[in-house]
C-alpha cells in the first residue's frame, strides 16, 4: 500500500475515533456532574442519542426518494438510447472498485453540474449525474468523477458521516434542554442558583455543539479527499482527469473565477446561480485555473466552514498521487 495513503487513513481513523470518544465523554460527563451520578442523567443522554439515531435513520431511509424528487432524477438502463453510455461508464468504474453489480444510475434535470452518490438499505446504492455535467465533461473526466462518487459508496461515507453527525445533534439538544430548563426553572423558583447554572451550562453546550459541527466538517473534508484518492487510483489517468473536471465545474458555476485568479485572489461561489457558459470558454481556461491552484496556499479560515477541501488542496493532492503512481 502507498505510504502516503496509509498515513492518510491512519489520520482519518484517529480523527473519527477522537471525535466519537470526546463527544461521548462530554455528554455523559456533563449529565453525571449535574445529577451527581444519578441514573437519570445517563438515561437522559441515552434517550437523546436514541432519538437522534432514529430520526437520522428515518431521514436516511427515505432520503433517496426525496432527492430524486428534488433533482427531477430519472433512472437510466443499459439499453437507454440516449444515456446508455453513461450507465456503461458507471458499471466499468463499479467493477474496478470491486462491486459485483453497478449501482442504480440516474440523470438529474437541474441547471448546475454535479454528481453524487447516495442510497439506503431500502433504496439501494445510487449514483446521479446532472445534465450540465454531461455537457461539459469528456468521457474520461466523467469517469474520474464517477471514481470519486463510487469511492463514497465503497467507503460507506453516508453511514460514517451519519454516525458522526449524531454527536453535534445530541450535544445541541442537550444544551437546549438544559438552557430551557434553567431559564424556566429560574423564573419559577425566583431565578435561584440552580436555574442559573443550568442556563449557563446549556449555553456552553450550544456553543460546543457548533464546535463539534466544525469537527464534523473536517471529517467530511477528509472523506472527500479520500474519495479523490479513490478516483485517482481506480480510474485510468484518474488524477489528471479529476483535476480537469473540478476546474470545469468551477468555471461553469463561476466563470469570473478566471478574472479573480488573475488578480491574485480566488473566491469559490457555492450554490451560485447557474450562468450560460459555453464549452469553448471552459476548455480555454481550464488549464490556467489548474495551474493557479497548484501554487495557491489556502488558509485554515478559508476551509473552516467548507464541507469539501479547498480546490487548491485537491489539485495538489492529485498531483502528488500522479507523481507517485
Amino acid at each position: 500500500m502507498n505510504k502516503a495513503l496509509l498515513v492518510f487513513r491512519l489520520k482519518m481513523s484517529l480523527a473519527i475515533i477522537a471525535i466519537l470518544l470526546l463527544g461521548a465523554a462530554l455528554t455523559y460527563g456533563v449529565m453525571l456532574w449535574i445529577t451527581n451520578g444519578s441514573i437519570s442523567g445517563i438515561a437522559l443522554v441515552t434517550g437523546l442519542v436514541l432519538m437522534a439515531f432514529f430520526l437520522t435513520l428515518f431521514q436516511w431511509l427515505i432520503g433517496p426518494f426525496l432527492i430524486n424528487a428534488m433533482y427531477r432524477a430519472h433512472e437510466i438502463k443499459p439499453d437507454d438510447p440516449t444515456y446508455g453510455w453513461v450507465y456503461d461508464l458507471v458499471a466499468d468504474v463499479a467493477r474496478a472498485n470491486g462491486f459485483k453489480s453497478a449501482p442504480r444510475v440516474y440523470v438529474a434535470d437541474v441547471p448546475f453540474p454535479n454528481a453524487f452518490a447516495y442510497g439506503s438499505p431500502i433504496a439501494g446504492k445510487r449514483v446521479a449525474i446532472t445534465l450540465p455535467l454531461l455537457k461539459i465533461l469528456k468521457p474520461g473526466e466523467l469517469k474520474a468523477v464517477l471514481g470519486h462518487e463510487i469511492g463514497h459508496l465503497r467507503h460507506r461515507d453516508v453511514e460514517v458521516l451519519m454516525a458522526i453527525g449524531l454527536l453535534p445533534t445530541v450535544i445541541y439538544w442537550l444544551g437546549w434542554s438544559l438552557w430551557w430548563g434553567g431559564w424556566w426553572g429560574g423564573w419559577s423558583e425566583g431565578r435561584n442558583n440552580n436555574g442559573g447554572l443550568l442556563l449557563l451550562i446549556g449555553l456552553v453546550l450550544l456553543a460546543v455543539s457548533f464546535l463539534f459541527q466544525l469537527f464534523v466538517l473536517y471529517i467530511n473534508r477528509l472523506r472527500e479527499a479520500y474519495a479523490d484518492i479513490n478516483g485517482a487510483l481506480t480510474v485510468e489517468n484518474g488524477a489528471h482527469n479529476l483535476q480537469r473536471a473540478l476546474a470545469k465545474i468551477t468555471l461553469y458555476t463561476d466563470p469570473s473565477v478566471v478574472r479573480k485568479t488573475t488578480n491574485g485572489t480566488l473566491r469559490m461561489l457555492f450554490f451560485a446561480p447557474p450562468v450560460n457558459v459555453n464549452v469553448e470558454y471552459i476548455e480555454r481556461n481550464v488549464d490556467d485555473l489548474i495551474e493557479y491552484w497548484r501554487h495557491y496556499k489556502p488558509s485554515v479560515w478559508e476551509e473552516l466552514l467548507m464541507s469539501h477541501p479547498h480546490p487548491a488542496r485537491r489539485i495538489q493532492l492529485l498531483d502528488s498521487l500522479a507523481e507517485s503512481s
